[in-house]
């Protein structure tokens, strides 16, 4: 059975959201390093990509770098950081080429400058792009962005510029890093693990999680369009009852 065919494309998630988890382990399982399963994910963030773009999903985040994957060996840290440097310089055509838009979420500034810049240099170059925008979360976590968001409310209270009347569920939302992009409404993680590690907190409220027991390297096409077919089987209620939703259908 072709699983893409059995996808209602008037009813794919507008965006998202994977942890991709795995990649060590899968590496073990192969009498390898850690960082060759980092090398082998690539190629699954490649056709998740490629996926959405076929299914109609505009946005894709990626889980890529945690603040906490800085605590990692160091050798394996500069591994990645090395990985992501080539990859991004390597992938730049193929996503342009795709209409694929790059952007990021953040402290980007605790990157290498060499990460920065060729971030930045794909970023102008996919900036036109419109097919799907591929988000990839670096030295991202919820908590560090949520209070960066009370420190910006904050500093604008005391100076005039907000009364704390003004502060509401939007005004949070447009001080966090994703202020540009809708909420995901689905969320995916693989390898097993059933949390989400720092990661969207406050744009996860309404989503839909799925969790797989496929390693990162692992999950491609089909995997995702099992994820897309479990997300449109669900009925999602927003805190209300099915009842009032067929209703409203």
């Amino acid at each position: 059975m072709d699983l893409k065919q059995s996808i209602n494309q008037l009813n794919v998630p507008q965006h998202v959201a994977i942890i991709m988890d795995g990649n060590g382990r899968w590496a073990k399982q192969q009498g390898e390093d850690r960082i060759f399963g980092h090398h082998e994910g690539v190629n699954s963030v490649r056709e998740i990509v490629e996926a959405c773009g076929e299914i109609g999903v505009k946005y894709l985040t990626l889980y890529a770098f945690s603040t906490e994957n800085w605590n990692r060996p160091k050798d394996e840290v500069d591994a990645l950081m090395e990985l992501l440097v080539s990859t991004i310089s390597m992938e730049t055509p193929n996503l342009n080429s795709k209409g694929v838009k790059l952007d990021v979420i953040g402290d980007i500034q605790s990157l290498p400058l060499s990460c920065q810049k060729e971030l930045q240099e794909s970023i102008d170059i996919t900036k036109h792009n419109n097919t799907v925008t591929l988000i990839l979360a670096l030295s991202y976590s919820s908590k560090w962005e949520i209070i960066e968001a009370v420190k910006k409310i904050a500093a604008a209270v005391k100076d005039n510029k907000l009364n704390i009347s003004d502060i509401n569920s939007n005004l949070i939302s447009q001080h966090l890093n994703t202020n540009r992009f809708p909420d995901p409404e689905l969320m995916i993680r693989t390898s097993g693990e059933h949390r989400i590690s720092n990661f969207l907190l406050w744009q996860l409220a309404y989503a839909e999680f799925y969790f797989t027991n496929v390693l990162w390297p692992d999950f491609r096409k089909e995997e995702f369009y099992k994820a897309i077919l479990s997300y449109q089987n669900r009925e999602r209620r927003f805190g209300q009852t099915s009842e009032q939703i067929n209703q409203l259908q």
